[in-house]
Parts: C-alpha cells; structure tokens; sequence
C-alpha cells in the first residue's frame, strides 16, 4: 500500500493551524508542513481553498479539507487510533457545542479584552470573558482534561484559552484574565495541558509570540 501524503497549509502562529498539528501528533501522523505567506498567498493555498482562501488547509491524498474544526473531525474519522472525539452521540454533539462556544464566543470577547478600541470596551470584555469561562469551568466537573482522561477535540479547541490567551495578556499588557482564584479547575487544566508532550511541542516561542502580537496588534496599555 502507498504511503499517505499528507499536507498542511498552515502559518506558525495560527491558532487555527496549530490544532490541526496538534491532533496530527496526537494520532503519530506524518505530515509535510508548508508555511504560508498571508499577505502573498500560495497559488496552491488559493487552489485547495478557493472559497475562503485562509489556513489552513490539511489536503490528504490530494483532497482539501478547511477550517479547523472540521478538520479535527476528519482527522478523527480517518484515523482511529487516539480518538479526539467521543463515541457517544450525545457527548460528540456537546463537544462540538463547546467548541463552537470557544470560536464564537470565547475568542471575540479574548480578543476584545486584549485590544478593545478603548479602556471601556476592553473592560466590559472582560467582564463578558469572565463569565463565559465560568461555563467552562463548570463543564470540566473534576475531569483532568475536557475529553477525560485524554485530551480529546475540546481541549485542542481550548488552547484559545490554554495557552493564547496568556499570550495576549503578556503582548497587550492587560490584567490577567484567567487566574487561579477564580477558575482554580481551568487554571489547573491550562496548566497540565500545555505541559502534554504533544501539545507543547506544537505551541510558537512564547517570546516570538508576544513580540508578534505586539507588533501585530501594538501596546494598548503601555502603562502597565
């Protein structure tokens, strides 16, 4: 049998694109790696991805597959060991609820809490933040990871939380948001996750992360 190809379209500080090297290393599948340019983007980025034209982009044996989320589900379906996703239906219906609630919930307001066009609206959200994570806290209930005792899609989903958001503080100069007296079984999570072999293996240079960021997005609390 012909070995796999496996591609990933990707760039080093993509949110996005480091979950799908995340549940690639997860599972032991090999991978050829391709940086992208966004503001010079590949005519084969712009060929397996014609409709958004964004990373990234895993394209196995030819055939595309976009947005992160969706992704994580084909790599789970298509290689079954280390499975991401539970087998429950229920449980696989919940675990893409919360992911989604991280997307579309989680990041806008982790993003507007970092760099908010004015003290005001980066205050309220935080406040907004605030109460969003409390759901996740609740939702760990004691489990060591979102998925168990393994990491499964939801933890890769939350390295938003585990480790992004750490990094925008740092970069934005905002008070840290996710604290230990506040959310002590999110806190413990972040933790514990970003220490998994595969997953810290597959986070950008903190200090090449921050000073990205900052040069990205600028100082909105030079202040601090």
């Amino acid at each position: 049998m012909a070995e796999e190809e496996v591609l990933l379209f990707s760039t080093w500080a993509s949110i996005y694109g480091r979950r799908v090297e995340m549940a690639l290393k997860l599972k032991g599948i090999k991978y050829k790696y391709i940086e992208e340019d966004l503001t010079n983007k590949s005519p084969s980025l712009l060929k397996y991805n014609p409709v958004h034209k964004k990373i990234p982009v895993l394209v196995h044996n030819g055939k595309p597959v976009a947005e992160s989320l969706v992704i994580l589900e084909y790599i789970d379906e298509t290689w079954k060991n280390h499975p991401i996703l539970p087998k429950h239906p229920y449980e696989r219906a919940n675990t893409r609820f919360w992911a989604k609630f991280i997307d579309e919930k989680c990041w806008p307001a982790i993003l507007k809490a970092c760099w908010g066009e004015d003290q005001k609206e980066r205050e309220k959200a935080a406040e907004e933040l605030s109460k969003l994570l409390q759901f996740l806290e609740n939702e760990l209930k004691g489990k060591r990871f979102f998925g168990g005792e393994t990491i499964g899609l939801l933890d890769i989903a939350a390295n938003a939380i585990g480790y992004w958001l750490g990094v925008f503080e740092e970069a934005a100069g905002v008070s840290e948001l996710l604290t230990r007296e506040k959310f002590p079984k999110l806190f413990n999570w972040a933790n514990e996750f970003v220490s998994v072999s595969a997953i810290k293996e597959n986070l950008p240079p903190r200090d090449k992360h921050v000073a990205y960021m900052r040069k990205r997005f600028g100082m909105v609390n030079a202040s601090k």
